[in-house]
């Protein structure tokens, strides 16, 4: 009895006053997503992406499925505008052969579909299914779809490893754009729509734009019929909105690999330097401030003297050298456990100044011209006189540490290099030294790892505060000063410009035109750190561009992966950043932008 009560009640639509009931016939090439498409209709299954592609059977979806199914009948029950439809949507095969003249027989509305990804569909739109519909059903009214929609924004090569084996691969140049099936659509006189049953899009679009010109002409031939007069002609689809695409991942290659001798290659390099070390009357050493200060407190305290800063500059926390012993032993922070000299007293620019009874370590000071190496403009040195006990051997392997923060194992005079750590305040080497002398060489790594952070930490500050720099930048929108052996070290474009026998390798001012003052002290902090700040006055798209000019793809990546975090969390907080990105694709045009 309930099976007879089922079928009653599916007849009862044709029986129902004021019911409409249309027979929509869906046609098409094979795999263009017909039956998806009427199954998303009347069934309202949904399917991911890979189901789809991996799953493709040519099927045709039963008609009796309205009489079995009360779900099915239930979801062909509409109403549009203002009229009760049942839509009775019937599928077919694709194969040009085959006989379809009974599907077509009393059809209210024909869909005919194409694929996206497929333009051969799209021909056969008009040299065989077109005529074959107006062969068959004259006077039923036609829409064109495009079906797959999603396949115009996938990851076609993602796409192709999830298709099933053997299937031909989607290839870009085969996506058709809108236009191609706005044209096919113009010249047939009918209206066109896409839709797609991933995104679930465009689907009761088409449907119900197919029930109104259905209704339309059903209207023309039943004029009598006083409720369908509110029935519109088919309405034009809104624009798809494409899913928001992931995030762009930023490749960030591998920074410069420097040795273990960098930056220890400047020490004794005449180019750059700014200091002549004179050891035993006959041996000079050439070295640099920034170096020197950064790594030895007595060094720091020596050369503010000399520029005549007051002591209590002198004793700056952030420039002073850290005794490693202090910091073990006192549990304290590192700037509080630095250590600082006991001696008082400025040094002046002219002349010979002794400094006997200053440090042990040093004998004079003075400052001098120097005009090494042959070729290179004449310029202004501090020449140092070490104390007659520094030998030159050990005190080489004391600038290596205060170059590197690495001292040789196989030293031969370990016990003179320690006495030389002790005169300069280089408490660390001198631990090194025991440490080596105990069998217990492993533990400098650590020694070393800590080197480089207070290193890095006090070239930050002396970048900060102008201290011991040597160049100035005069940028658009201001100046910024630098230290060129750092800038050396760093760089291999200003390696070569304060390096070689160039103009900026002796003059202390350099211009910099196109460049601002944030994107310059990024640039600066990168180079005397190896990691990437950003200040709150930094353009990144000045940056890029500088760094790019540079010559520095690790600092470009890292700059992208950070204009692309921010702009991202400015999208999900529903800022706009169309302008924003509008500039930065305008710059790709010109600027090689490689993953934005």
């Amino acid at each position: 009895m309930a099976a007879i009560s089922q079928l009653l009640d599916t007849d009862m639509d044709y029986e129902r006053p004021n019911v409409e009931t249309i027979k929509c016939v869906v046609v098409g090439d094979n795999a263009v997503g017909k039956t998806r498409l009427i199954c998303a209709r009347a069934c309202n299954a949904t399917l991911t992406q890979y189901q789809l592609l991996a799953t493709h059977v040519p099927t045709v979806w039963a008609i009796d499925q309205y009489r079995v199914c009360q779900e099915v009948l239930e979801r062909s029950r509409d109403v549009v505008d203002d009229v009760s439809v049942s839509l009775r949507l019937w599928d077919t095969f694709g194969d040009h052969h085959k006989d379809r003249r009974f599907a077509y027989g009393r059809s209210d509305v024909v869909v005919l579909c194409f694929s996206i990804a497929n333009p051969n569909s799209l021909q056969h739109v008009q040299t065989m299914w077109y005529p074959e519909i107006k062969h068959f059903c004259p006077r039923a009214p036609v829409i064109l779809v495009g079906c797959q929609l999603d396949l115009r924004y996938a990851d076609l090569e993602a796409v192709n490893r999830a298709r099933r084996p053997l299937a031909r691969p989607i290839r870009p140049q085969e996506i058709l754009p809108p236009e191609s099936g706005r044209e096919v659509a113009k010249e047939l006189g009918i209206p066109y729509y896409e839709t797609s049953v991933v995104a679930q899009c465009g689907i009761k679009e088409v449907f119900d734009n197919a029930i109104r010109s259905a209704l339309i002409s059903r209207r023309h031939l039943q004029f009598w019929k006083s409720h369908l007069r509110s029935v519109r002609k088919p309405l034009p689809q809104a624009p798809f909105l494409p899913p928001r695409p992931p995030p762009p991942v930023i490749i960030v290659p591998d920074p410069p690999v420097q040795s273990e001798d960098d930056p220890g290659h400047l020490l004794e390099e005449a180019s750059c330097a700014d200091v002549v070390l004179v050891v035993q009357e006959r041996t000079r050493i050439f070295a640099h401030r920034i170096y020197l200060s950064t790594a030895s407190s007595k060094f720091c305290d020596l050369f503010l003297m000399e520029d005549g800063d007051p002591p209590s500059q002198a004793r700056d926390p952030l420039l002073r050298a850290s005794s490693f012993d202090a910091c073990e032993g006192s549990g304290e922070t590192e700037g509080a456990g630095m250590r600082t000299s006991a001696s008082d007293g400025t040094l002046g620019r002219e002349g010979d100044r002794d400094l006997s009874g200053w440090s042990r370590a040093f004998e004079s000071i003075r400052s001098g011209v120097m005009e090494e190496p042959p070729g290179y403009s004449a310029r202004r040195v501090t020449v140092v006189k070490m104390d007659s006990s520094v030998r030159p051997g050990p005190f080489r392997a004391v600038l290596k540490y205060l170059y590197t923060g690495r001292l040789d194992e196989r030293e031969p005079e370990l016990m003179e290099v320690a006495h030389i750590a002790e005169l300069l305040e280089v408490f660390d080497l001198r631990m090194m030294v025991a440490n080596i002398l105990n069998r217990e060489a492993f533990m400098n790594q650590e020694i070393t790892r800590a080197f480089h952070v207070r290193r890095s930490n006090r070239i930050k500050e002396c970048l900060t505060k102008g201290i011991f720099s040597d160049v100035t930048f005069v940028l658009d929108d201001g100046s910024i000063t630098a230290h060129k052996p750092l800038l050396i070290s760093g760089c291999d474009w200003m390696s070569a410009m304060f390096g070689g026998p160039f103009l900026e390798s002796s003059t202390t001012e350099v211009v910099l035109p196109y460049t601002s003052r944030g994107s310059m002290r990024a640039v600066l902090e990168y180079l005397y750190t190896g990691q990437f700040t950003a200040g709150p006055d930094l353009d990144p798209l000045d940056l890029i561009i500088l760094a790019n000019r540079l010559c520095l793809p690790h600092l470009v990546a890292l700059t992208e992966k950070h204009t692309v975090s921010v702009m991202t969390d400015a999208s999900m907080n529903n800022k706009d950043i169309d302008g924003e990105a509008v500039m930065l694709l305008e710059a790709a045009q010109v600027s090689p932008l490689t993953h934005m």
